[in-house]
């Protein structure tokens, strides 16, 4: 299989590559400032230590991945999917995410302090030490996900549905639970960061 071609270091402005289908493209240390991708179909392509600016992913489909150690400033991911994607350490800032579909993957580290995520579909996904400090995770489906060492003070999870998360690490007394769906092992665990004690 010919090994896929490695672009460093390149700056992509204005380009419209909506509708276009890409696959293994390495990019490392690229900027992409005000692209379309709009409809458009990544497979197996590879972004390290990325920025992307106002790049639009409306109506996108990502598969197998990777966008690791990059910076995404408000750039909108409207209707699209990512499926079984790795975004390790990847920042998220004044980014447009609903609705958005995601199928599996490791964001692992990732941030997305104060994003608007409400009603999104995140349930086993791996999201071990990821910020979510302010994030509006209303109604969205956290179900088995791995939460372990997240950083959730000030998440909204009002109608969040948390059973069978792993909260292993998590600051449990800064996290508002209210109205979120908690199963009895986490109710526990929840009660035991307030001092109680269960027998």
């Amino acid at each position: 299989m010919q090994e896929p071609e490695l672009v460093r270091n390149q700056t992509f402005s204005g380009k419209d590559w909506a509708l276009a289908e890409v696959e293994r493209a390495v990019y490392q240390d690229c900027a992409f400032h005000d692209v379309d991708w709009s409809e458009a179909r990544l497979s197996g392509c590879t972004f390290a230590h990325c920025e992307f600016g106002n790049v639009r992913f409306n109506a996108a489909e990502l598969t197998s991945c990777a966008i690791i150690q990059s910076t995404l400033r408000r750039c909108n991911f409207f209707d699209a999917t990512l499926t079984d994607c790795k975004l390790t350490g990847t920042q998220f800032l004044d980014c447009g995410l609903r609705p958005l579909t995601i199928d599996g993957g490791d964001w692992s580290f990732v941030s997305l302090r104060g994003q608007n995520l409400t009603a999104a579909k995140l349930g086993g996904l791996r999201l071990r030490e990821a910020d979510l400090e302010g994030a509006d995770l209303t109604r969205v489906d956290l179900r088995a996900a791995d939460l372990s060492n997240a950083r959730l003070k000030d998440a909204v999870l009002k109608g969040a549905d948390l059973r069978g998360a792993d909260l292993d690490g998590v600051a449990l007394r800064e996290v508002d639970v209210r109205g979120a769906k908690i199963d009895i092992a986490q109710a526990g665990h929840f009660a035991r960061a307030y001092g109680a004690i269960i027998g």
